[in-house]
């Protein structure tokens, strides 16, 4: 059974196109955790610690009360393929950008930031943008 995965390596994910922000916000946080709260605390707590398939399984496994470090949950859960952090309501609602370093962990960078700005211009990362909240 072949394991997919979500990582990025050396790449900037920037703010979607048709983002309603034009600065960064912390996603709200009730009772029952959003899944942009949930990326937003497991990424912005922990800075180039945790890759994307590390957040998107953890959110996946807190919402519905499984252990994050479940090891055959999480096997199970990549035997199949999985939406990335493009499709983050961090990167299409509220205005944060994701780099990913060359082991593929992750950071927030706010879009309104001077190193939001230099990251966007770097030729030396890979660059993509948050998927579109609607079609173009």
């Amino acid at each position: 059974m072949a394991e997919h995965t979500t990582n990025y390596r050396s790449t900037f994910i920037e703010v979607a196109e048709d983002c309603p922000t034009d600065h960064a916000e912390e996603p709200p946080s009730g009772d029952a955790p959003t899944i942009a709260a949930l990326h937003y605390r497991l990424i912005a707590e922990h800075p180039f610690v945790h890759t994307s398939d590390d957040v998107i399984f953890s959110t996946w496994a807190l919402r519905r009360g499984i252990d994050p470090s479940d090891a055959e949950a999480r096997a199970a859960f990549f035997a199949k393929g999985q939406a990335c952090l493009r499709s983050s309501p961090l990167g299409k609602r509220y205005g944060w950008g994701v780099v990913s370093d060359a082991e593929g962990r992750v950071a927030l960078v706010p879009r309104e930031s001077e190193e939001y700005a230099l990251l966007a211009a770097d030729p030396a990362l890979g660059h993509t943008r948050a998927m579109r909240a609607r079609r173009a």
